[in-house]
Protein backbone atom coordinates (compact mmCIF):
# COMPACT_ATOMS: atom_id res chain seq x y z
CA UNK A 1 0.00 0.00 0.00
CA UNK A 2 0.90 3.93 -0.34
CA UNK A 3 2.32 4.85 2.64
CA UNK A 4 0.63 7.71 4.37
CA UNK A 5 3.17 10.87 4.90
CA UNK A 6 4.16 12.35 8.09
CA UNK A 7 2.08 15.81 7.08
CA UNK A 8 -1.44 16.60 8.79
CA UNK A 9 -4.26 14.96 6.81
CA UNK A 10 -5.94 16.54 4.37
CA UNK A 11 -8.95 18.99 5.44
CA UNK A 12 -12.31 19.05 4.07
CA UNK A 13 -15.35 20.84 4.95
CA UNK A 14 -18.90 20.68 4.49
CA UNK A 15 -20.90 23.45 3.74
CA UNK A 16 -24.63 22.50 4.98
CA UNK A 17 -27.12 25.05 4.13
CA UNK A 18 -31.07 25.43 4.94
CA UNK A 19 -32.27 22.11 3.04
CA UNK A 20 -29.69 20.35 2.26
CA UNK A 21 -30.05 16.59 1.19
CA UNK A 22 -29.24 14.50 3.90
CA UNK A 23 -27.69 11.79 1.36
CA UNK A 24 -25.12 13.96 -0.12
CA UNK A 25 -23.47 15.14 3.22
CA UNK A 26 -23.71 11.20 4.36
CA UNK A 27 -21.42 10.89 0.97
CA UNK A 28 -18.84 13.40 2.21
CA UNK A 29 -18.98 12.19 6.14
CA UNK A 30 -18.62 8.39 5.03
CA UNK A 31 -15.79 8.82 2.55
CA UNK A 32 -13.93 11.38 4.24
CA UNK A 33 -14.73 11.64 7.73
CA UNK A 34 -14.95 7.52 9.17
CA UNK A 35 -11.48 6.43 10.42
CA UNK A 36 -9.79 3.44 8.47
CA UNK A 37 -8.18 1.34 10.90
CA UNK A 38 -7.93 -1.65 7.98
CA UNK A 39 -5.71 0.42 6.03
CA UNK A 40 -2.76 0.38 8.73
CA UNK A 41 -1.83 3.65 8.73
CA UNK A 42 -0.51 5.95 11.38
CA UNK A 43 -3.49 8.75 10.84
CA UNK A 44 -6.42 9.20 9.09
CA UNK A 45 -6.51 10.45 5.48
CA UNK A 46 -8.89 13.53 5.71
CA UNK A 47 -10.22 15.28 8.43
CA UNK A 48 -13.92 16.75 7.50
CA UNK A 49 -15.55 19.64 9.20
CA UNK A 50 -19.71 20.63 8.70
CA UNK A 51 -20.08 24.19 8.82
CA UNK A 52 -22.75 26.38 7.63
CA UNK A 53 -24.32 29.71 8.19
CA UNK A 54 -25.93 29.41 11.34
CA UNK A 55 -25.77 27.01 13.90
CA UNK A 56 -28.62 25.20 13.65
CA UNK A 57 -29.72 23.77 10.42
CA UNK A 58 -33.10 22.21 9.38
CA UNK A 59 -31.94 19.26 6.36
CA UNK A 60 -34.27 18.87 3.03
CA UNK A 61 -37.77 17.55 3.62
CA UNK A 62 -37.53 17.94 7.54
CA UNK A 63 -35.78 15.07 8.33
CA UNK A 64 -33.72 16.43 11.08
CA UNK A 65 -32.02 19.24 11.80
CA UNK A 66 -28.14 19.74 13.15
CA UNK A 67 -27.21 21.86 15.79
CA UNK A 68 -24.13 23.63 17.28
CA UNK A 69 -22.74 23.51 13.22
CA UNK A 70 -19.50 25.68 13.00
CA UNK A 71 -19.84 28.90 11.22
CA UNK A 72 -18.59 28.96 7.78
CA UNK A 73 -15.33 30.41 8.34
CA UNK A 74 -14.62 26.72 8.68
CA UNK A 75 -13.97 27.19 5.20
CA UNK A 76 -10.85 29.28 5.50
CA UNK A 77 -9.11 26.42 6.80
CA UNK A 78 -10.20 23.88 4.33
CA UNK A 79 -7.58 21.97 1.48
CA UNK A 80 -11.10 20.72 -0.35
CA UNK A 81 -14.58 22.50 0.01
CA UNK A 82 -17.62 19.83 -0.67
CA UNK A 83 -20.96 21.67 -1.58
CA UNK A 84 -23.90 19.19 -1.29
CA UNK A 85 -26.92 20.01 -3.01
CA UNK A 86 -30.36 21.35 -2.07
CA UNK A 87 -33.55 20.46 -3.84
CA UNK A 88 -34.83 24.32 -4.40
CA UNK A 89 -31.74 25.08 -6.99
CA UNK A 90 -33.71 28.09 -8.50
CA UNK A 91 -33.55 29.86 -4.63
CA UNK A 92 -30.67 31.60 -4.21
CA UNK A 93 -28.11 30.83 -1.85
CA UNK A 94 -27.01 33.15 0.98
CA UNK A 95 -24.92 35.75 -0.02
CA UNK A 96 -22.35 34.55 3.00
CA UNK A 97 -22.66 30.89 1.45
CA UNK A 98 -21.26 32.48 -1.93
CA UNK A 99 -18.80 34.69 -0.11
CA UNK A 100 -17.62 31.25 1.38
CA UNK A 101 -17.32 29.02 -1.63
CA UNK A 102 -16.11 32.08 -3.54
CA UNK A 103 -12.56 33.03 -1.19
CA UNK A 104 -12.22 29.21 -0.93
CA UNK A 105 -11.77 29.35 -4.88
CA UNK A 106 -9.87 32.32 -4.75
CA UNK A 107 -7.07 30.96 -1.89
CA UNK A 108 -6.63 27.49 -4.50
CA UNK A 109 -8.35 24.96 -2.37
CA UNK A 110 -10.55 22.71 -3.85
CA UNK A 111 -13.73 22.76 -4.54
CA UNK A 112 -16.48 20.00 -5.07
CA UNK A 113 -20.21 20.18 -5.43
CA UNK A 114 -22.54 16.97 -5.08
CA UNK A 115 -25.32 16.90 -7.45
CA UNK A 116 -27.28 19.74 -7.61
CA UNK A 117 -24.63 21.67 -5.42
CA UNK A 118 -23.34 22.99 -8.92
CA UNK A 119 -25.63 25.63 -8.46
CA UNK A 120 -24.23 27.09 -5.76
CA UNK A 121 -20.94 26.74 -7.65
CA UNK A 122 -22.20 28.62 -10.28
CA UNK A 123 -24.22 31.12 -8.58
CA UNK A 124 -20.48 32.44 -6.76
CA UNK A 125 -19.38 32.43 -10.73
CA UNK A 126 -16.14 30.10 -9.77
CA UNK A 127 -17.53 28.00 -13.28
CA UNK A 128 -17.73 30.59 -15.73
CA UNK A 129 -16.66 29.09 -19.00
CA UNK A 130 -15.84 26.09 -17.43
CA UNK A 131 -17.29 22.13 -17.77
CA UNK A 132 -19.50 21.07 -14.76
CA UNK A 133 -22.43 18.58 -14.40
CA UNK A 134 -25.44 18.27 -12.27
CA UNK A 135 -28.15 16.55 -11.89
CA UNK A 136 -30.10 15.34 -15.17
CA UNK A 137 -33.23 16.05 -13.89
CA UNK A 138 -32.03 19.82 -13.33
CA UNK A 139 -29.94 20.00 -16.85
CA UNK A 140 -32.19 22.57 -18.50
CA UNK A 141 -33.04 24.54 -15.27
CA UNK A 142 -29.27 24.74 -14.92
CA UNK A 143 -28.90 25.95 -18.36
CA UNK A 144 -31.31 28.93 -18.43
CA UNK A 145 -29.92 30.53 -15.15
CA UNK A 146 -25.98 30.25 -16.05
CA UNK A 147 -25.25 29.99 -19.73
CA UNK A 148 -22.05 30.71 -19.33
CA UNK A 149 -21.17 27.27 -18.22
CA UNK A 150 -20.21 24.56 -20.38
CA UNK A 151 -22.75 21.95 -18.89
CA UNK A 152 -21.79 18.14 -19.22
CA UNK A 153 -25.85 17.15 -18.57
CA UNK A 154 -24.85 13.52 -19.39
CA UNK A 155 -21.77 11.91 -17.59
CA UNK A 156 -21.07 11.54 -13.66
CA UNK A 157 -18.78 13.84 -13.04
CA UNK A 158 -16.14 16.39 -13.96
CA UNK A 159 -12.87 17.12 -13.29
CA UNK A 160 -11.68 20.13 -13.88
CA UNK A 161 -8.66 20.36 -11.90
CA UNK A 162 -9.38 22.70 -8.99
CA UNK A 163 -13.34 22.33 -9.50
CA UNK A 164 -14.89 19.13 -9.68
CA UNK A 165 -18.52 18.18 -10.01
CA UNK A 166 -20.45 15.04 -9.82
CA UNK A 167 -24.23 14.39 -11.12
CA UNK A 168 -26.60 12.78 -9.04
CA UNK A 169 -26.24 11.57 -5.52
CA UNK A 170 -24.72 7.93 -6.59
CA UNK A 171 -22.17 9.84 -8.49
CA UNK A 172 -21.43 11.91 -5.79
CA UNK A 173 -19.97 8.73 -4.05
CA UNK A 174 -18.34 8.09 -7.77
CA UNK A 175 -16.52 11.34 -7.23
CA UNK A 176 -15.88 10.71 -4.17
CA UNK A 177 -13.69 7.64 -4.55
CA UNK A 178 -12.33 9.24 -7.41
CA UNK A 179 -10.88 12.33 -5.29
CA UNK A 180 -9.58 9.06 -2.75
CA UNK A 181 -7.85 7.44 -5.71
CA UNK A 182 -6.14 10.58 -6.95
CA UNK A 183 -4.90 11.83 -3.62
CA UNK A 184 -4.06 8.45 -2.17
CA UNK A 185 -3.47 6.02 -4.83
CA UNK A 186 -5.49 3.00 -6.32
CA UNK A 187 -4.66 0.13 -3.25
CA UNK A 188 -6.33 2.99 -1.05
CA UNK A 189 -9.18 3.83 -3.29
CA UNK A 190 -9.75 0.10 -3.68
CA UNK A 191 -9.99 -0.69 0.51
CA UNK A 192 -12.28 2.04 0.50
CA UNK A 193 -14.81 1.34 -1.70
CA UNK A 194 -14.41 -2.87 -0.23
CA UNK A 195 -15.50 -1.07 2.58
CA UNK A 196 -18.41 0.78 1.35
CA UNK A 197 -19.03 -2.58 -0.83
CA UNK A 198 -19.27 -0.06 -3.98
CA UNK A 199 -17.54 -0.43 -7.47
CA UNK A 200 -14.24 0.95 -7.74
CA UNK A 201 -13.96 2.71 -10.09
CA UNK A 202 -16.80 4.15 -12.95
CA UNK A 203 -15.13 6.57 -15.62
CA UNK A 204 -16.38 10.27 -15.28
CA UNK A 205 -17.57 9.84 -18.61
CA UNK A 206 -19.86 7.38 -18.37
CA UNK A 207 -23.99 8.44 -18.70
CA UNK A 208 -25.64 9.35 -15.55
CA UNK A 209 -29.01 7.22 -16.51
CA UNK A 210 -27.94 3.20 -16.97
CA UNK A 211 -31.32 1.71 -18.05
CA UNK A 212 -31.41 -2.10 -16.22
CA UNK A 213 -34.43 -3.89 -17.52
CA UNK A 214 -35.74 -7.03 -16.14
CA UNK A 215 -33.46 -9.98 -17.63
CA UNK A 216 -35.29 -12.58 -19.38
CA UNK A 217 -33.83 -15.70 -19.43
CA UNK A 218 -31.64 -16.45 -20.25
CA UNK A 219 -29.54 -14.30 -18.26
CA UNK A 220 -27.87 -11.23 -19.50
CA UNK A 221 -25.70 -10.06 -16.63
CA UNK A 222 -22.35 -8.96 -17.44
CA UNK A 223 -20.58 -10.07 -13.89
CA UNK A 224 -19.86 -13.71 -15.11
CA UNK A 225 -18.09 -11.94 -17.97
CA UNK A 226 -16.55 -9.08 -15.87
CA UNK A 227 -15.04 -11.38 -13.47
CA UNK A 228 -13.73 -13.87 -16.52
CA UNK A 229 -11.59 -10.72 -18.03
CA UNK A 230 -10.69 -9.30 -14.67
CA UNK A 231 -8.44 -12.35 -14.05
CA UNK A 232 -6.92 -12.11 -17.77
CA UNK A 233 -6.39 -8.98 -17.98
CA UNK A 234 -2.96 -9.10 -19.44
CA UNK A 235 -3.98 -11.63 -21.74
CA UNK A 236 -5.05 -10.66 -25.81
CA UNK A 237 -8.50 -9.88 -24.58
CA UNK A 238 -10.43 -8.25 -27.48
CA UNK A 239 -13.78 -7.15 -27.92
CA UNK A 240 -14.81 -10.15 -30.31
CA UNK A 241 -12.69 -12.58 -28.17
CA UNK A 242 -15.41 -11.05 -25.08
CA UNK A 243 -18.40 -11.34 -27.35
CA UNK A 244 -17.46 -15.17 -28.12
CA UNK A 245 -16.96 -15.85 -24.39
CA UNK A 246 -20.43 -14.22 -23.49
CA UNK A 247 -22.22 -16.38 -26.84
CA UNK A 248 -23.38 -12.62 -28.64
CA UNK A 249 -22.39 -11.04 -31.37
CA UNK A 250 -20.15 -7.82 -30.68
CA UNK A 251 -23.01 -5.41 -31.27
CA UNK A 252 -25.53 -7.33 -28.87
CA UNK A 253 -22.33 -7.36 -26.33
CA UNK A 254 -21.97 -3.54 -26.68
CA UNK A 255 -25.56 -2.86 -26.39
CA UNK A 256 -25.42 -4.83 -23.10
CA UNK A 257 -22.36 -3.09 -21.64
CA UNK A 258 -24.47 0.34 -22.77
CA UNK A 259 -27.38 -0.65 -21.06
CA UNK A 260 -25.92 -2.17 -18.27
CA UNK A 261 -22.97 0.07 -17.38
CA UNK A 262 -22.94 2.97 -19.20
CA UNK A 263 -19.91 2.36 -21.16
CA UNK A 264 -18.35 0.62 -24.17
CA UNK A 265 -16.67 -2.71 -23.67
CA UNK A 266 -13.48 -1.35 -24.77
CA UNK A 267 -13.59 1.79 -22.54
CA UNK A 268 -14.50 -0.74 -19.96
CA UNK A 269 -11.76 -3.30 -20.54
CA UNK A 270 -8.70 -0.26 -20.51
CA UNK A 271 -10.31 1.18 -17.17
CA UNK A 272 -9.56 -1.86 -15.72
CA UNK A 273 -6.30 -2.20 -17.21
CA UNK A 274 -5.13 1.46 -16.14
CA UNK A 275 -6.79 0.39 -12.61
CA UNK A 276 -4.83 -2.64 -12.51
CA UNK A 277 -1.23 -0.84 -14.08
CA UNK A 278 -1.54 1.64 -11.37
CA UNK A 279 -1.89 -1.15 -8.36
CA UNK A 280 1.24 -2.97 -9.88
CA UNK A 281 3.38 0.92 -9.74
CA UNK A 282 2.16 1.30 -6.48
CA UNK A 283 3.16 -2.19 -4.86
CA UNK A 284 6.79 -1.92 -6.34
CA UNK A 285 7.07 -2.66 -9.98
CA UNK A 286 9.49 -0.42 -11.85
CA UNK A 287 9.75 -1.38 -15.32
CA UNK A 288 7.16 -0.21 -17.31
CA UNK A 289 7.41 -2.84 -19.81
CA UNK A 290 6.71 -5.45 -17.12
CA UNK A 291 3.65 -3.28 -16.21
CA UNK A 292 2.72 -2.98 -19.55
CA UNK A 293 2.74 -6.44 -20.42
CA UNK A 294 0.80 -8.03 -17.20
CA UNK A 295 -2.55 -5.33 -17.22
CA UNK A 296 -2.64 -6.14 -21.21
CA UNK A 297 -1.70 -2.59 -21.98
CA UNK A 298 0.97 -3.90 -24.65
CA UNK A 299 3.61 -1.28 -24.79
CA UNK A 300 5.94 1.20 -22.49
CA UNK A 301 4.66 4.01 -24.62
CA UNK A 302 0.67 3.33 -24.25
CA UNK A 303 1.13 3.13 -20.67
CA UNK A 304 2.43 6.35 -20.21
CA UNK A 305 0.14 7.45 -22.28
CA UNK A 306 -3.39 5.69 -20.67
CA UNK A 307 -2.02 6.03 -17.04
CA UNK A 308 -1.06 10.16 -17.52
CA UNK A 309 -4.38 10.34 -19.14
CA UNK A 310 -6.62 8.67 -16.23
CA UNK A 311 -4.26 10.17 -13.49
CA UNK A 312 -2.80 13.38 -14.37
CA UNK A 313 0.70 12.11 -13.64
CA UNK A 314 3.88 10.16 -15.42
CA UNK A 315 4.36 6.36 -14.05
CA UNK A 316 7.32 7.99 -12.63
CA UNK A 317 5.62 10.77 -10.90
CA UNK A 318 3.07 7.94 -9.91
CA UNK A 319 5.16 5.97 -8.37
CA UNK A 320 6.62 8.94 -6.32
CA UNK A 321 3.54 9.62 -5.03
CA UNK A 322 1.93 6.47 -4.22
CA UNK A 323 4.56 3.96 -4.59
CA UNK A 324 6.70 2.29 -1.66
CA UNK A 325 8.53 4.78 0.24
CA UNK A 326 11.71 5.59 -0.69
CA UNK A 327 11.73 3.19 -4.18
CA UNK A 328 13.64 4.60 -7.34
CA UNK A 329 12.04 5.84 -9.89
CA UNK A 330 10.04 3.40 -12.48
CA UNK A 331 12.58 2.49 -15.37
CA UNK A 332 11.73 2.41 -19.00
Amino acid sequence: MPQESSQRPHRVAVIVDEGTNPFEVGVATELFGLPRPELGLPGPLYTVTLCAPTPVVRMNNGFFTLTEVPGLAAVDGADTLVVPGRPDNVVPRGDDVLDAIRRTHARGARVMSLCTGAFALAEAGILDGRRATTHWMWAEAFQKLHPRVRLEPDVLFVDEGDILTAAGSAAALDLALYVVRRDHGTEIANAVSRRLVFAAHRDGGQRQFVERPVPDVPDESLAPLLAWAGERLGEPLTVTGLAARAAVSPATLHRRFRAQLGTTPLAWLNGERVALACLLIERGEERLDVVAARSGLGTAANLRARVRRETGLSPSAYRRRFGPAGGEPVRT
